[in-house]
């Protein structure tokens, strides 16, 4: 919606009141959005390898796909959240993600595409770029603090209301469940 005053042709306007938002909208695009929380950056970062282990194991044509559309998602907002960027959905992405940085942007870009079309691997080089770019790669021993306040009824033996409890990340074997559960 800011863009849309910022950018748009003022019609009509009383005391200024229409010049003077195009301009407070203007600004507030300039600013750029606000850096996320580092955990939510580590999230994404947790996110981003673990799909990118899934891409390099994924046989099945459509699975390669889908996995490549949330290699794209999560490295285009770890990429916009590092260049306080505005992040973008749709057409939009592409070129937000190209305003915000280029280089990494085309490549990444450039990844899908061709992976989308002859299922080349430059898109895992491009999205390995951007994880180097905000901190790397994070694996096992990733952690949570997970308060268990929002589950609408507890489970025999689990955590109580208010309670919370230390959560690690696993991978899941191929069956879709997670190992020791």
């Amino acid at each position: 919606m800011q863009r849309m005053y910022a950018e748009g042709l003022v019609l009509t306007e009383r005391d200024g009141a229409g010049t003077g938002l195009k301009h407070r909208a203007a600004a507030a695009l300039g600013e750029g959005p606000g850096a996320l929380a580092p955990a939510t950056v580590e999230d994404r970062r947790y996110a981003l390898t673990d799909a990118l282990d899934d891409l390099s194991d994924a046989t099945d044509p459509v699975e390669r796909l889908t996995v490549a559309g949330v290699v794209l998602d999560v490295a285009a907002h770890l990429l916009f959240d590092h260049h306080r960027a505005w992040k973008g959905g749709g057409k939009w992405l592409p070129r937000r993600l190209l305003k915000a940085d280029p280089d990494h942007g085309a490549a990444l870009l450039d990844g899908y595409r061709r992976l989308c079309e002859t299922a080349a691997p430059p898109l895992t080089a491009a999205a390995a770029n951007i994880l180097t770019l905000t901190g790397g790669p994070l694996r096992e021993g990733h952690t949570r603090t997970w308060p268990v306040s929002h589950d609408p009824a507890p489970v025999p033996g689990a955590c109580t209301r208010g309670d919370t409890r230390l959560t690690t990340c696993a991978r899941e074997d191929d069956t879709g469940s997670t190992p020791g559960h």
